[in-house]
């Protein structure tokens, strides 16, 4: 599903303009990335949290050139499922 379907699906539900809905989305997206950006975890009861795992620094190997090279550590987002969804989606017909 894209983001303009989700648009449009939240549109038909709401009986709101799709103008005022992809705002509204966009608006979302972009309060959860500037969150994670500064450090934050962002927390949506019911859905799931948007989280900030952190990778140690490792040592991995370019099989290409057949060198060893060091990764730095690094953070990188996540999203964790609240368990209702995760029990929805583990359950439904497919």
């Amino acid at each position: 599903m894209t983001k303009a379907e989700v648009v449009a699906e939240i549109a038909n539900k709401t009986g709101i303009e799709k103008v005022t809905v992809l705002a509204t989305v966009e608006t979302l997206m972009e309060v959860i990335k500037e969150n994670m950006i500064k450090g934050h975890n962002v927390y949506l009861r019911g859905f799931g949290s948007f989280i900030i795992k952190h990778r140690a620094q490792k040592t991995a190997r370019n099989i290409t050139k057949g060198k060893s090279m060091t990764v730095p550590a690094h953070n990188i987002p996540a999203f964790k499922p609240a368990k209702p969804f995760m029990v929805a989606v583990r359950t439904s017909v497919k």
